[in-house]
């Protein structure tokens, strides 16, 4: 039984169903999952597209670590698992090698794992320190960071960054806890000292280094390494019942993670069969509930809110100490009321409220991962302040990332800020709007940082007051304050109950990244221009959804949506 890094960060069921030789033959897959045997669901195209090109970003960064260091450079040739792992030994026997790239760790312990770089520890003890390569940021403005330069990737050559402050990604910690582990268990560790990892970001420029032995902070709770350890013994225990048909240690229970798991199908099979009350109430909410003998969502549906919970009852789910719901057990029963009718929305309020503008806009923006914000739409409405009504898409489509994003961007900032002065100048109200702001803030402050001093780049302080101000307002708080929804609050879940549908059948965020390859040719292919007018038709019906979403809420047509006290719980239908 040998598994990577990767189970420390998965949850416990997902562990068991890729050890489970049975798991998943229902879902007409063919991929065999190398570690387990299991018939894996087919992939998501988004997530391939994301694997793809953090395998580019690794090459690209192994080609620029033998450029950089020269004749002490080494990499493992390809090749099966059991030669690249004598390769790594045999190269890590020569002293002339300072780095050694592409390592293939002994397994054992079960465990198994490779280094994008391994680097030798100074002094007699010698030893060898792990550095990874990963396709997203490591560090955010700052100070703090301990970072050395990629010509010299060593933590003798660490300092702290004075515009650098660590952004902690637990997956990335747990896999260098996981390599030094392995290097310990084959005698490659580093004996003393601090359990130094490194990490090369999706910006390349330096690597940043971690104690793995030290507490986050230095304060007081768990090391890298202390919550590794806990966990991989979890998991390992978890796959090595899956694998050999004993009693499972892990069941399935809904948790935010199932909305991307590829084994969703699968486990939400198992729930809706079973009725299961995390269909509706997650988390350790759903382990309390179990805990006091609700464990179906009819169970849950079934109680009258004004008598409060059960008492709890000695069962195995049952959690060490119940505090109670997190949630409100009004709004659990009526959650679970309206799973039961299939109701999409229940309103939470009396009448919903979104404050709103003689000019409103609409924004949506749409990105391709990490890479760049490469379409920023608007749709203006409301009062009459010179420019034209509806929609208009500010894009470039030069592959991000490319410096013809900071036109793009300023395009779209100049015209927002146009429209926005025109409003002032006629003594009206201004309002713009976006769902779940955190990737529009995310590229406004991005874009100004990636291309300050470029021709119409805004200064980010003007930025920041735009978002702090009244003028920007996110619709998804809105919608949580207002709505109770039992499948889920996305855009495309609850725009519906506006009225609103999107053209493209297959309109969702996944599609948008492989239509965008096509679009500008991301994969060697020509440039197909009606990808192009696609994602421009997706685009705009996302912004027209934002816009039908919020005057709906604010009109006397939301009040046909069910009040949660309005629900009631199924008649008993029990004969005597």
């Amino acid at each position: 039984m040998l598994l990577d890094a990767a189970v420390t960060t998965r949850c416990r069921r997902r562990v068991h169903l890729e050890h489970d030789p049975d798991a998943g033959r229902s879902t007409g897959a063919t991929d065999v999952e190398d570690a387990g045997g299991a018939v894996l669901p087919e992939p998501d195209p988004g997530v391939e597209m994301r694997l793809a090109d953090a395998a580019e970003h690794r090459a690209a960064l192994a080609a620029r670590f033998a450029q950089l260091l020269g004749a002490s450079y080494r990499r493992v040739p390809d090749g099966a698992r059991g030669e690249r792992v004598e390769a790594t030994l045999a190269l890590a026997a020569d002293e002339s090698v300072a780095a050694l790239g592409a390592a293939e760790l002994p397994p054992g312990g079960g465990r198994r794992g490779h280094a994008e770089l391994l680097v030798r520890a100074a002094g007699a003890g010698g030893g060898w320190y792990p550095v990874i390569v990963v396709r997203h940021r490591v560090s955010d403005p700052g100070n703090g960071a301990w970072t050395s330069p990629l010509a010299r990737p060593h933590p003798s050559a660490a300092t702290p960054d004075p515009e650098r402050k660590v952004r902690a990604v637990a997956r990335d910690l747990l896999r260098l806890a996981h390599l030094h582990r392995m290097l310990a268990a084959a005698g490659l560790g580093v004996p003393s000292g601090p359990a130094w990892g490194g990490v090369v970001g999706l910006d390349a420029d330096c690597v940043v280094w971690t104690d793995l032995a030290a507490a986050p902070g230095g304060e007081a709770g768990r090391s890298p390494l202390d919550t590794y350890d806990r966990r991989f013994a979890d998991r390992l225990a978890v796959a090595t019942a899956a694998r050999t048909g004993a009693p499972a240690l892990a069941e399935p229970s809904r948790i935010t993670e199932c909305r991307r798991c590829p084994w969703w199908p699968v486990c939400e099979a198992d729930l809706r069969r079973v009725d299961d009350v995390s269909l509706v109430v997650r988390g350790e909410d759903a382990l309390r509930l179990r805990g006091r003998g609700i464990t179906t969502v009819r169970a849950l549906a079934a109680l009258d809110p004004r008598r409060g919970l059960p008492e709890p009852v000695d069962t195995p789910d049952a959690p060490a100490e119940d505090t109670g719901l997190g949630t409100d057990l009004r709004e659990a029963v009526a959650l679970a009321r309206a799973w039961r009718s299939d109701v999409p929305l229940v309103r939470r309020v009396g009448r919903p409220e979104v404050p709103r503008g003689d000019v409103e806009v609409d924004v949506d923006m749409e990105s391709l991962g990490e890479d760049g914000a490469y379409l920023w739409g608007v749709l203006l409405s409301g009062a009459d302040v010179g420019l034209a009504h509806g929609y208009r898409g500010f894009a470039t489509w030069d592959p991000v990332p490319t410096r013809d994003e900071a036109r793009s961007f300023a395009a779209f900032w100049a015209w927002l800020s146009d429209v926005r002065a025109r409003a002032a100048e006629r003594g009206l109200s201004f309002r713009s709007y976006c769902y779940n702001e955190q990737a529009e803030n995310r590229w406004l402050r991005g874009s100004v940082e990636r291309f300050a001093g470029e021709p119409g780049i805004p200064p980010a302080e003007e930025v920041e007051a735009f978002i702090a101000s009244d003028a920007w307002i996110d619709l998804f708080p809105a919608v949580s304050d207002s709505f109770l929804c039992p499948h889920g609050k996305g855009l495309k879940r609850v725009a519906p109950s506006a009225g609103f549908g999107w053209r493209d059948p297959e309109a969702g965020g996944e599609n948008s990244m492989r239509w965008y390859r096509r679009a500008v040719g991301l994969d060697g292919e020509e440039p197909d221009p009606s990808m192009r007018e696609r994602l421009l038709v997706y685009n705009e019906d996302d912004v027209r959804a934002t816009h039908a979403l919020r005057t709906w809420m604010t009109s006397d047509a939301v009040l046909a949506v069910p009040h949660l006290d309005d629900l009631r719980a199924e008649p008993d239908r029990t004969v005597a």
